[in-house]
C-alpha cells in the first residue's frame, strides 16, 4: 500500500511516497515556484540520484500533476500508476480550534480550513488549493488532513488566552493557537524514547528552528504553552517575520509612513525578521559566513535571534519546573551549530551545559544525537523531525479507522526498536566518512 503526503506552500509543493508494507520511503521532493513563473521540480527517488528539471505550473493543480507525472515516468518513476496509492495526507497550517487531531477531509473540513485564512493568510489558502488539486487528480481514494494547530488544543487558558476584551475571543476566536504541531509531536515521542521515559511524564522544552520558528514546552506528554499566538507571526525572530514587538508598533508606523494595515502586516511577515536586520539575508548560513567575514550587523542578528531564544528556554522551565530535556530540531535547529552555541552559551544557571565539540559534531538529519555534557542536569538533544510520517500515519490510521488523539494513539516511531530505513542508509554513509559521529548519536535509555 503507498501513501502519497503533500505540504503545499503559496509557491511550493512538497511530497513523500511511502511504501506501508516495506516501511520506506519511495521518494520525496518539492516542486518550487508554482505560480509565479520558473518553476521547477527537484526529485529524490530511493536508490537513484537526484534530478531537477523546469516545468512550468500556473497552478498547484499543475504541480500535482507535474508530481504524478514524475512519479509514473519510466526514467523517474517509482510505482507503476496513480492506483497504487490508497491515501494523501495533507498539511493544513492553521486549523483553529475545531480540530484537536487529523481528520479525513470533508465539505465541512474545508469549510473550516477557509475560515482560518486570516488567521493565516500565507499558508491556509496554499493549503486549501493543494488540497483542492489533490482531489481533483485522485477522486477515489481518502484525503486526510493534519493540523499544525491541533497538537497544541491541550494548552490550558493561562497559555492560550489573551489579555483583550473577551468578546473578542468568544466572537472573533482571538487566542493563541500555535504552529509546527506535527514536528512537536514526533520530536516530543522520540525523546521520550530517548529518555526511556512514559511520554506522558515527560516535560520538554522544543525548539523548532527553521525559516519559521517556534518554541514549546511540553508538560507531561502535551502541548502546555509555545511561542507563536493567533498567526504564525508572534514568538522567536525568524527568516522574515518579526516575531514578538511592542502591539503599539504597527500603529506608530502607520501614522510614521502611511502605511496601510496591509502594508504593514505584510512587511512584519516578509520583510521583517533576520532579512529586516540584514537587509539581504535569511539563511542563516549566509548569516554567518557573513559575520564571520566581519560584517556587524550580521553578528548582531545572530546574536539577537539567540537571545530571543533563550528568553523562552527560560521562561519555560519556570513554567513546566521539571524539564526532563531541551530539543533542537527542523533545519537550522538540526544543521546550524554555530546557532546552537549562541543560544546555549550562558544557561549552566539553569541545569543546561552543553559541549561544544559535540555540537560542532551534530549537523545531520540521519541520526538523534546528543550534545550536553554527562553532568549537565538537562540533557540537550538534536531530533530530526518527521512530520511526513507522522501525516503518513495519521493518514493509514483514518482509512483504517482506528486513529485517535495522541493521547489515545500510538505511533511506530514511539518503539525503542524504531527504524528509519532511509536515514539508517544514509547514516552508514555519513560514518564512512565521519567515524567520529558515533560517539554522539543519543541512544535510547
Amino acid at each position: 500500500m503507498i501513501i502519497l503526503t503533500l505540504n503545499c506552500g503559496s509557491s511550493s509543493a512538497k511530497y513523500q511516497v511511502y511504501d506501508w508494507e516495506s516501511k520506506d520511503v519511495l521518494a520525496v521532493g518539492i516542486v518550487e515556484k508554482v505560480t509565479i513563473g520558473g518553476s521547477f521540480i527537484t526529485h529524490k527517488a530511493k536508490g537513484k540520484e537526484e534530478v531537477v528539471f523546469e516545468h512550468d505550473c500556473p497552478t498547484h493543480t499543475d504541480a500535482i500533476n507535474l508530481i504524478i507525472k514524475t512519479l509514473t515516468s519510466k526514467d523517474t518513476g517509482v510505482i507503476s500508476d496513480m492506483s497504487v496509492i490508497k491515501a494523501v495526507g495533507h498539511r493544513v497550517v492553521h486549523g483553529g480550534d475545531k480540530f484537536t487531531k487529523s481528520v479525513i477531509v470533508n465539505n465541512a473540513a474545508m469549510e473550516a480550513f477557509a475560515e482560518m485564512q486570516d488567521m493565516s493568510p500565507l499558508h491556509n489558502p496554499a493549503n486549501i488549493m493543494g488540497i483542492e488539486a489533490a482531489k481533483k487528480v485522485l477522486p477515489d481514494v481518502p484525503h486526510c488532513a493534519t493540523m499544525d494547530t491541533a497538537w497544541h488544543q491541550t494548552m490550558p487558558p493561562e497559555s492560550y488566552m489573551y489579555a483583550v476584551p473577551s468578546e473578542w475571543y468568544e466572537k472573533y476566536h482571538v487566542r493563541r493557537y500555535g504552529f509546527h504541531g506535527t514536528s512537536f509531536l514526533y520530536t516530543a515521542k522520540r525523546a521520550a524514547v530517548l529518555l526511556g521515559q512514559d511520554p506522558f511524564k515527560t516535560n520538554l522544552i522544543i525548539c523548532h528552528i527553521g525559516n519559521g520558528a517556534s518554541v514549546n514546552a511540553v508538560k507531561d506528554g502535551c502541548s502546555f504553552d509555545t511561542s507563536m499566538g493567533i498567526t504564525p507571526l508572534e514568538g522567536l525572530i525568524m527568516g522574515t517575520r518579526s516575531g514578538d514587538i511592542d502591539p503599539a508598533l504597527p500603529f506608530y508606523i502607520m501614522r510614521k509612513t502611511g502605511m496601510s494595515a496591509a502594508e504593514v502586516e505584510s512587511a512584519l511577515n516578509k520583510k521583517a525578521g533576520l532579512l529586516g536586520m540584514t537587509g539581504k539575508h535569511t539563511d542563516r548560513r549566509d548569516i554567518q559566513a557573513a559575520a564571520v567575514a566581519g560584517d556587524k550587523t550580521a553578528l548582531r542578528a545572530q546574536y539577537i535571534e539567540a537571545h530571543h531564544v533563550r528568553k523562552y528556554i527560560g521562561a519555560y522551565q519556570a513554567v513546566l519546573g521539571r524539564v526532563d530535556a531541551l530539543v533542537f530540531t527542523a533545519g537550522v535547529g538540526e544543521f546550524a551549530w554555530f546557532m546552537r552555541n549562541k543560544i546555549l552559551e550562558n544557561l549552566d544557571g539553569i541545569g543546561i551545559v552543553y559541549d561544544p565539540r559535540r555540537n560542532e559534531m551534530s549537523h545531520t538529519r540521519n541520526t538523534e544525537t546528543i550534545i550536553s555534557k554527562p553532568e549537565s542536569k538537562i540533557p540537550v538533544y538534536i531530533i530530526p523531525t518527521d512530520e511526513e510520517l507522522v501525516m503518513t500515519e495519521d493518514a493509514y490510521a483514518l482509512m483504517k479507522g482506528n486513529y485517535d488523539t495522541h493521547t489515545h494513539f500510538t505511533y511506530s516511531f514511539q518503539s525503542k526498536d524504531y527504524v528509519n530505513k532511509g536515514r539508517a542508509e544514509g547514516l552508514k554513509a555519513e560514518l564512512a566518512k565521519n567515524p567520529g559521529l558515533a560517539e554522539i548519536i543519543a541512544k535510547p535509555k
